[in-house]
């Protein structure tokens, strides 16, 4: 069979650009995207969807792959794809601002381990909470619903010069913001109780001032921080359900004209 050179760029354009949007998505997402799954893990499952995809194309432009205008296309791929993945990797974001904070507050700041996912340095409660939205992540199925939506947006938004647009990115810079609201959202109920118990040792100190404040204020914060950490667990899942919600809505914006 012979193959002249416009049938194989067209059909490295019909399986390289869905391979770029997905793969870069892939990399950007959490759990997926951590650096705990192999590299060769993450290229067979680009290649298996991409291969899946491709049949459910809509026609694709009348664009050469390796010119200049399919290196415009490309670029879009990569875009929608680091879109869509990035805004659920500032969830996590701000489950690990919080920690730090809720760990500072109840003297556990040089308390530090290496989060496997990132190869950083985190706080140990900012590790606790990054687990916990990891597995309410996994079991709310977030996963899948960002390989179907992702799959789905070649029908939404198909593969053209013309991708997504400012307001899309406007929006994302926007979300930014909400980084540092979800994490005093996530963690304001522990800053509070853990002032409280500030406070209270404060006028203990006053009250009586031959009462030694590092070597008594110090063991009783610390318990404390772990029981009011016990006490609003609870509260935690709703209100990372609500970001990650909130997240998947904004990638979906992404893709929908």
């Amino acid at each position: 069979m012979d193959f002249s050179f416009a049938q194989a760029t067209a059909f490295v354009g019909s399986l390289i650009w869905p391979m770029m949007r997905i793969g870069t998505m892939l990399l950007a997402m959490p759990v997926i995207g951590t650096r705990l799954v192999p590299t060769r893990a993450k290229i067979i499952i680009t290649l298996v969807l991409s291969v899946l995809v491709v049949p459910l194309l809509p026609p694709l432009p009348e664009v050469e792959a390796l010119s200049l205008e399919g290196l415009f296309v490309s670029l879009q791929q990569i875009l929608i794809g680091l879109s869509m993945g990035f805004t659920l990797q500032l969830v996590f974001g701000a489950l690990m601002i919080a920690g730090e904070a809720i760990a500072m507050s109840m003297g556990l700041g040089f308390a530090s381990m290496v989060d496997p996912t990132n190869g950083v340095n985190v706080p140990v409660v900012s590790q606790f909470l990054i687990i916990v939205g990891t597995l309410l992540f996994l079991a709310l199925g977030g996963h899948l619903m960002l390989i179907q939506l992702v799959v789905s947006s070649f029908e939404t938004l198909p593969i053209s010069p013309t991708g997504i647009g400012r307001d899309s990115f406007w929006a994302l810079f926007a979300w930014g913001s909400q980084m540092f609201i979800g994490a005093l959202w996530v963690a304001i109920p522990a800053l509070i109780s853990m002032l409280v118990i500030t406070l209270s040792m404060g006028v203990m100190t006053r009250a009586a001032p031959q009462l030694n404040i590092f070597s008594v204020g110090f063991p009783v914060t610390m318990f404390m921080g772990f029981i009011i950490l016990i006490m609003v667990l609870p509260g935690f899942l709703p209100r990372i359900n609500q970001m990650m919600l909130q997240a998947m809505q904004l990638s979906q914006s992404f893709v929908t004209p």
